[in-house]
């Protein structure tokens, strides 16, 4: 039998859930900065006042830096839409931030997705769920790119020593995954959110070649951002390393980081775990370098969800098929 649900009811259960949803992403900020095991808050707050280097210009640079990451994102967002339908900026702006507060406690953002199709009639949204895992896709892809020739450098640079039964081993159980997958693949049954292979070929062939290689660019002008974001706060808290050496450092990290599946609420720490062992090879102490992750997440992630917050607060569901 099939029961309707008043509307009132309807928009209380709305509005329970924007709550919800804004309520969880602060009480996952303040755990994150409160409930911290590799760095209490109060070791934290009394780094930074000892080195007294956060002058006005330095944290106006750093919000430019972060403002200009989140542009660009925003922009790889609203070119990518465009090949379906017309936003404006704001609009992009207000689904980026949004979807941002939405992931924050889903394993790897994946929330992100379901936010942003959300936006959107039901005749779209399983096309803006494709268009969000391309632009995902190719920020990955630059975040790849750099960060093999960044560990690659690492490895030869610091002689790490490589077990290479286990290399082999994990090799062989990569040859073996990739064997199933392609015959997976070859009946149609392998699937990425939720989405088959040739389905993700068919929609990624109908969008313009022009807006894949905008989609790489502003990718790769993010990473370039956000990669100079992390140096800067190396030379401010009085880190002395050459630049390319940093981004040998820096690019293996985020991609050594990114290679883990992780809820938001650990990304920190898995970052911070990596960051710690790659940056103890230039002898740069542990509270130093999780005192930079955890500003770039700061900078980059908590604050912009605060502003994310209000526009989920704000939302409103599509009324018409637009």
């Amino acid at each position: 039998m099939h029961y309707n649900v008043p509307y009132k009811t309807k928009q209380f259960l709305f509005v329970l859930i924007k709550l919800s949803i804004v309520v969880g992403a602060f009480y996952f900020i303040y755990s994150k900065l409160t409930e911290n095991e590799q760095m209490r808050l109060s070791d934290f707050l009394a780094f930074l006042k000892e080195n007294n280097v956060f002058s006005l210009k330095n944290i106006i640079f750093l919000i430019i830096l972060s403002i200009f990451n989140w542009f660009f994102e925003v922009l790889k967002w609203k070119t990518l839409v465009k090949t379906i339908k017309k936003i404006t900026f704001r609009d992009a702006l207000e689904q980026s931030l949004g979807g941002l507060t939405a992931s924050l406690i889903t394993p790897n953002r994946i929330g992100d997705y379901g936010a942003k199709a959300i936006y959107y009639g039901k005749s779209y949204r399983k096309r803006i769920v494709l268009l969000n895992l391309f632009g995902n896709i190719s920020q990955m892809s630059i975040t790849t790119i750099f960060g093999s020739v960044g560990l690659v450098i690492f490895i030869n640079r610091y002689q790490i020593e490589i077990d290479y039964y286990k290399l082999i081993k994990f090799a062989t159980i990569l040859i073996l995954i990739s064997v199933f997958a392609v015959l997976g693949i070859s009946q149609n049954r392998f699937r990425i959110k939720g989405y088959s292979i040739n389905r993700l070929l068919d929609f990624f062939k109908t969008v313009p070649l022009k807006v894949h290689v905008s989609n790489l660019i502003l990718a790769l002008i993010r990473y370039l951002i956000f990669s100079f974001q992390f140096y800067f706060l190396l030379t401010m808290l009085g880190v002395e390393v050459e630049y390319t050496k940093a981004m040998v450092l820096i690019t293996s990290m985020y991609f050594l980081a990114s290679i883990v599946p992780t809820i938001s609420i650990f990304d920190v720490v898995i970052k911070g775990s990596v960051a710690v062992f790659l940056f103890g090879f230039v002898q740069v102490n542990e509270l130093t370098i999780l005192s930079i992750i955890t500003l770039m997440w700061l900078l980059n992630f908590a604050i912009p969800s605060v502003f994310g917050s209000y526009y989920v607060l704000n939302f409103k569901l599509p009324t018409v098929e637009e």
